[in-house]
Protein backbone atom coordinates (compact mmCIF):
# COMPACT_ATOMS: atom_id res chain seq x y z
CA UNK A 1 0.00 0.00 0.00
CA UNK A 2 1.33 3.46 -1.37
CA UNK A 3 1.64 6.00 1.55
CA UNK A 4 0.00 8.91 0.87
CA UNK A 5 0.37 12.73 3.00
CA UNK A 6 -2.46 14.46 4.28
CA UNK A 7 -2.60 17.04 1.19
CA UNK A 8 -2.46 14.01 -1.39
CA UNK A 9 -6.23 12.50 -0.15
CA UNK A 10 -8.07 13.95 -2.90
CA UNK A 11 -5.43 12.04 -4.81
CA UNK A 12 -5.40 8.77 -3.17
CA UNK A 13 -9.38 8.89 -3.96
CA UNK A 14 -8.68 8.94 -7.38
CA UNK A 15 -6.01 6.59 -7.15
CA UNK A 16 -8.26 3.59 -5.24
CA UNK A 17 -11.03 4.08 -7.36
CA UNK A 18 -8.49 3.14 -10.76
CA UNK A 19 -7.68 0.02 -8.62
CA UNK A 20 -10.74 -0.66 -8.46
CA UNK A 21 -12.22 -0.35 -11.69
CA UNK A 22 -9.16 -2.34 -12.85
CA UNK A 23 -10.03 -5.27 -10.24
CA UNK A 24 -13.29 -5.12 -11.65
CA UNK A 25 -12.33 -5.35 -15.20
CA UNK A 26 -9.96 -8.26 -14.45
CA UNK A 27 -12.68 -10.45 -12.45
CA UNK A 28 -15.87 -9.34 -15.00
CA UNK A 29 -14.29 -9.27 -18.08
CA UNK A 30 -15.82 -5.93 -18.73
CA UNK A 31 -14.09 -3.28 -20.68
CA UNK A 32 -13.73 0.05 -18.94
CA UNK A 33 -10.65 1.73 -20.15
CA UNK A 34 -12.34 4.65 -21.62
CA UNK A 35 -13.16 5.42 -17.44
CA UNK A 36 -9.87 4.30 -16.13
CA UNK A 37 -7.86 6.28 -18.01
CA UNK A 38 -10.34 9.80 -18.14
CA UNK A 39 -9.72 9.00 -14.08
CA UNK A 40 -5.69 9.10 -14.66
CA UNK A 41 -5.54 11.96 -16.50
CA UNK A 42 -7.84 13.55 -13.56
CA UNK A 43 -5.24 12.12 -10.97
CA UNK A 44 -2.25 13.46 -12.93
CA UNK A 45 -3.76 16.91 -13.51
CA UNK A 46 -4.47 17.21 -9.42
CA UNK A 47 -0.89 15.58 -8.46
CA UNK A 48 0.81 18.23 -11.06
CA UNK A 49 -1.51 20.99 -9.88
CA UNK A 50 -0.95 20.34 -6.01
CA UNK A 51 2.93 19.82 -6.29
CA UNK A 52 3.12 22.60 -7.73
CA UNK A 53 2.13 24.64 -5.50
CA UNK A 54 3.08 23.60 -2.26
CA UNK A 55 3.51 24.87 0.94
CA UNK A 56 7.19 24.72 2.81
CA UNK A 57 5.00 22.78 5.66
CA UNK A 58 4.21 20.13 2.86
CA UNK A 59 8.03 20.33 1.73
CA UNK A 60 8.73 19.39 4.90
CA UNK A 61 5.94 16.24 4.97
CA UNK A 62 7.37 15.60 1.25
CA UNK A 63 10.95 15.67 2.41
CA UNK A 64 9.83 12.97 5.37
CA UNK A 65 8.03 10.88 3.51
CA UNK A 66 8.77 7.10 4.93
CA UNK A 67 9.04 5.79 1.10
CA UNK A 68 11.48 8.43 -0.21
CA UNK A 69 14.92 6.94 -1.45
CA UNK A 70 17.52 7.21 1.45
CA UNK A 71 21.34 7.27 1.21
CA UNK A 72 22.03 3.26 0.56
CA UNK A 73 19.23 3.89 -2.55
CA UNK A 74 21.11 6.48 -3.98
CA UNK A 75 24.49 4.60 -3.44
CA UNK A 76 23.12 1.25 -4.67
CA UNK A 77 21.87 3.17 -7.67
CA UNK A 78 24.97 5.58 -8.83
CA UNK A 79 28.18 4.36 -7.59
CA UNK A 80 29.52 0.69 -8.10
CA UNK A 81 32.22 -1.25 -6.44
CA UNK A 82 31.19 0.44 -3.09
CA UNK A 83 32.98 -1.01 -0.51
CA UNK A 84 32.30 0.54 3.26
CA UNK A 85 34.46 1.49 5.72
CA UNK A 86 33.40 1.85 9.35
CA UNK A 87 34.77 2.30 13.20
CA UNK A 88 35.94 6.61 14.00
CA UNK A 89 39.61 4.59 14.97
CA UNK A 90 38.42 6.00 18.68
CA UNK A 91 35.35 5.03 20.06
CA UNK A 92 33.04 2.85 17.72
CA UNK A 93 31.29 2.15 14.58
CA UNK A 94 27.94 4.63 13.91
CA UNK A 95 24.97 2.99 11.65
CA UNK A 96 24.11 6.45 11.31
CA UNK A 97 26.83 7.73 8.76
CA UNK A 98 27.99 5.79 5.91
CA UNK A 99 31.01 5.68 4.24
CA UNK A 100 33.15 4.07 1.49
CA UNK A 101 35.02 4.00 -1.69
CA UNK A 102 33.35 3.53 -5.24
CA UNK A 103 32.96 4.06 -8.80
CA UNK A 104 30.63 7.04 -9.30
CA UNK A 105 30.59 7.12 -13.49
CA UNK A 106 34.01 4.46 -14.00
CA UNK A 107 35.57 7.29 -11.78
CA UNK A 108 37.37 6.48 -8.21
CA UNK A 109 35.45 8.46 -5.93
CA UNK A 110 35.23 8.98 -1.55
CA UNK A 111 31.10 8.90 -0.50
CA UNK A 112 29.74 9.66 2.83
CA UNK A 113 26.11 9.89 3.73
CA UNK A 114 23.77 9.78 6.65
CA UNK A 115 21.12 7.07 6.75
CA UNK A 116 17.44 7.18 8.18
CA UNK A 117 16.59 3.53 7.81
CA UNK A 118 13.36 2.62 5.12
CA UNK A 119 11.62 0.01 7.74
CA UNK A 120 11.44 0.26 11.84
CA UNK A 121 14.37 -2.22 12.15
CA UNK A 122 17.11 -0.44 9.89
CA UNK A 123 15.78 2.94 11.46
CA UNK A 124 16.17 1.96 14.60
CA UNK A 125 19.51 0.71 13.78
CA UNK A 126 20.96 3.62 11.87
CA UNK A 127 19.53 5.94 14.42
CA UNK A 128 16.87 7.71 12.25
CA UNK A 129 19.91 9.23 10.77
CA UNK A 130 21.00 11.47 13.74
CA UNK A 131 25.12 10.77 14.11
CA UNK A 132 26.81 10.56 17.28
CA UNK A 133 30.51 12.04 17.74
CA UNK A 134 31.85 8.78 16.66
CA UNK A 135 29.46 8.96 13.08
CA UNK A 136 31.37 12.51 12.57
CA UNK A 137 34.49 11.31 13.42
CA UNK A 138 34.69 8.57 10.78
CA UNK A 139 33.72 11.04 8.32
CA UNK A 140 36.11 13.14 8.84
CA UNK A 141 39.06 9.99 8.74
CA UNK A 142 37.20 8.97 5.51
CA UNK A 143 37.44 12.40 4.23
CA UNK A 144 41.39 12.47 4.99
CA UNK A 145 41.53 9.12 3.61
CA UNK A 146 40.11 10.03 0.29
CA UNK A 147 42.27 13.50 0.19
CA UNK A 148 45.46 11.65 0.28
CA UNK A 149 44.84 9.27 -2.18
CA UNK A 150 43.18 11.95 -4.71
CA UNK A 151 39.29 10.89 -4.57
CA UNK A 152 36.34 13.14 -5.16
CA UNK A 153 34.36 13.49 -1.72
CA UNK A 154 30.63 12.36 -2.99
CA UNK A 155 28.21 13.42 0.23
CA UNK A 156 24.47 12.86 0.65
CA UNK A 157 22.61 14.46 3.94
CA UNK A 158 19.28 13.40 4.76
CA UNK A 159 19.23 13.84 8.61
CA UNK A 160 17.00 15.68 11.39
CA UNK A 161 20.18 16.68 12.95
CA UNK A 162 22.68 15.16 15.26
CA UNK A 163 21.62 13.20 18.11
CA UNK A 164 20.99 15.17 21.08
CA UNK A 165 21.28 12.30 23.63
CA UNK A 166 23.35 13.15 26.95
CA UNK A 167 26.07 9.89 25.63
CA UNK A 168 26.44 11.93 22.45
CA UNK A 169 27.24 15.57 24.47
CA UNK A 170 29.36 13.60 27.15
CA UNK A 171 31.48 12.40 23.89
CA UNK A 172 32.05 15.66 22.80
CA UNK A 173 29.22 16.40 19.78
CA UNK A 174 29.80 19.88 19.04
CA UNK A 175 33.53 19.31 18.83
CA UNK A 176 33.26 16.37 16.51
CA UNK A 177 30.57 18.31 14.47
CA UNK A 178 32.97 21.55 14.05
CA UNK A 179 36.22 18.91 13.26
CA UNK A 180 33.93 17.58 10.05
CA UNK A 181 32.65 21.05 8.65
CA UNK A 182 36.68 22.67 9.74
CA UNK A 183 37.92 19.27 7.42
CA UNK A 184 35.63 19.35 5.15
CA UNK A 185 36.39 22.79 4.22
CA UNK A 186 39.70 22.20 3.94
CA UNK A 187 40.45 19.21 1.50
CA UNK A 188 42.18 19.80 -1.48
CA UNK A 189 40.01 17.27 -3.74
CA UNK A 190 36.62 18.21 -5.07
CA UNK A 191 33.39 18.15 -2.70
CA UNK A 192 30.09 17.65 -4.21
CA UNK A 193 27.46 17.57 -1.38
CA UNK A 194 23.53 16.56 -2.51
CA UNK A 195 20.86 17.09 0.26
CA UNK A 196 18.21 14.43 -0.70
CA UNK A 197 15.82 14.51 1.94
CA UNK A 198 16.43 16.65 4.99
CA UNK A 199 19.15 18.81 5.71
CA UNK A 200 19.25 19.61 9.46
CA UNK A 201 21.31 22.23 11.69
CA UNK A 202 24.90 21.57 11.90
CA UNK A 203 24.72 17.82 11.61
CA UNK A 204 23.93 18.32 7.57
CA UNK A 205 26.60 20.99 7.04
CA UNK A 206 28.87 18.75 8.85
CA UNK A 207 28.94 17.18 5.32
CA UNK A 208 27.88 19.16 2.92
CA UNK A 209 30.74 21.87 3.06
CA UNK A 210 30.98 21.50 -0.62
CA UNK A 211 32.35 23.38 -4.08
CA UNK A 212 28.91 22.50 -5.40
CA UNK A 213 25.69 21.71 -3.15
CA UNK A 214 23.16 20.63 -5.06
CA UNK A 215 19.41 19.86 -3.28
CA UNK A 216 16.32 17.67 -4.28
CA UNK A 217 13.29 19.74 -5.07
CA UNK A 218 11.44 18.89 -2.58
CA UNK A 219 14.09 18.43 0.09
CA UNK A 220 14.51 20.85 3.06
CA UNK A 221 17.74 22.51 4.88
CA UNK A 222 17.41 24.36 7.82
CA UNK A 223 19.31 25.31 10.80
CA UNK A 224 16.54 23.73 12.76
CA UNK A 225 13.43 21.25 12.20
CA UNK A 226 10.18 23.34 12.48
CA UNK A 227 9.21 21.64 15.28
CA UNK A 228 12.32 22.89 17.23
CA UNK A 229 12.25 26.34 16.14
CA UNK A 230 8.07 26.18 17.09
CA UNK A 231 9.11 25.02 20.37
CA UNK A 232 11.82 27.66 21.35
CA UNK A 233 9.79 30.72 19.46
CA UNK A 234 6.45 29.34 20.13
CA UNK A 235 6.87 27.29 22.77
CA UNK A 236 4.45 25.06 21.14
CA UNK A 237 5.69 22.22 18.32
CA UNK A 238 2.32 22.77 17.05
CA UNK A 239 3.53 26.33 15.36
CA UNK A 240 5.59 24.10 13.14
CA UNK A 241 3.64 24.87 10.06
CA UNK A 242 4.54 28.52 11.09
CA UNK A 243 8.23 27.88 11.51
CA UNK A 244 8.70 26.20 8.23
CA UNK A 245 7.28 29.12 6.78
CA UNK A 246 9.32 31.73 8.61
CA UNK A 247 12.85 29.47 7.74
CA UNK A 248 13.24 29.64 4.79
CA UNK A 249 14.02 26.04 4.02
CA UNK A 250 12.81 24.73 0.92
CA UNK A 251 14.96 24.18 -2.17
CA UNK A 252 13.80 27.21 -3.75
CA UNK A 253 14.32 29.53 -1.08
CA UNK A 254 17.60 28.60 -0.75
CA UNK A 255 18.46 28.82 -4.32
CA UNK A 256 17.45 32.52 -4.23
CA UNK A 257 19.86 33.24 -0.93
CA UNK A 258 22.99 31.54 -2.39
CA UNK A 259 23.44 28.85 0.08
CA UNK A 260 22.80 25.87 -2.53
CA UNK A 261 23.72 26.16 -5.77
CA UNK A 262 21.51 23.99 -8.14
CA UNK A 263 18.14 22.09 -7.44
CA UNK A 264 17.62 19.03 -8.79
CA UNK A 265 13.97 18.51 -10.27
CA UNK A 266 12.42 15.60 -8.65
CA UNK A 267 9.63 13.22 -10.64
CA UNK A 268 5.93 14.26 -10.55
CA UNK A 269 4.78 13.78 -7.11
CA UNK A 270 7.73 13.45 -5.40
CA UNK A 271 11.10 11.79 -5.50
CA UNK A 272 9.04 8.66 -3.36
CA UNK A 273 6.92 7.94 -6.51
CA UNK A 274 9.51 6.92 -8.76
CA UNK A 275 12.71 6.24 -6.63
CA UNK A 276 14.69 5.17 -9.98
CA UNK A 277 14.08 8.12 -12.18
CA UNK A 278 15.16 10.52 -8.68
CA UNK A 279 18.15 8.82 -8.32
CA UNK A 280 18.96 8.85 -12.21
CA UNK A 281 18.23 12.64 -11.99
CA UNK A 282 20.45 13.54 -9.21
CA UNK A 283 23.53 11.20 -10.31
CA UNK A 284 23.03 13.23 -13.91
CA UNK A 285 23.65 16.59 -11.54
CA UNK A 286 26.21 15.14 -9.84
CA UNK A 287 28.73 14.14 -12.83
CA UNK A 288 27.44 17.33 -13.95
CA UNK A 289 28.65 19.32 -11.47
CA UNK A 290 31.51 17.01 -10.87
CA UNK A 291 33.21 17.30 -13.87
CA UNK A 292 34.54 20.83 -13.62
CA UNK A 293 36.09 20.03 -10.57
CA UNK A 294 38.04 17.48 -11.48
CA UNK A 295 41.61 17.82 -12.44
CA UNK A 296 41.88 21.41 -10.84
CA UNK A 297 44.52 22.44 -8.55
CA UNK A 298 44.03 21.43 -4.80
CA UNK A 299 44.37 24.47 -3.14
CA UNK A 300 42.56 26.78 -5.27
CA UNK A 301 39.49 24.10 -4.63
CA UNK A 302 39.60 24.84 -0.96
CA UNK A 303 40.24 28.54 -0.93
CA UNK A 304 37.11 28.89 -3.26
CA UNK A 305 35.03 26.62 -1.00
CA UNK A 306 36.12 28.66 2.07
CA UNK A 307 35.16 32.15 0.26
CA UNK A 308 31.61 30.30 -0.87
CA UNK A 309 30.33 29.64 2.80
CA UNK A 310 32.03 32.45 4.05
CA UNK A 311 29.66 34.78 1.81
CA UNK A 312 26.70 32.98 3.01
CA UNK A 313 24.90 35.77 4.18
CA UNK A 314 26.05 38.47 2.12
CA UNK A 315 24.38 40.47 -0.28
CA UNK A 316 21.82 38.18 -1.73
CA UNK A 317 23.08 36.97 -5.31
CA UNK A 318 21.26 39.02 -8.18
CA UNK A 319 18.89 36.61 -10.07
Amino acid sequence: MRHFLDFERPIAELEGKIEELRHLSTDSGLNIADEVGRLETQANRLLRQSYARLTPWQKVQVARHPERPHCLDYIAGLIDEFVPLAGDRAFGEDAAVIGGIGRFRGRSVMVIGTEKGADTEARVKHNFGMARPEGYRKARRLMLLGERFGLPLLTLVDTAGAYPGVDAEARGQSEAIAGAIETCLGLRVPVVAAIIGEGGSGGAIALAAGNAVLMLEHAIYSVISPEGCASILWRDAAHARDAAEALRLTAQDLARLGVIDRIVPEPLGGAHRLPREAVAALGAAIEEALAPLVGRDGVALRDERRRKFLAIGGAAPAH
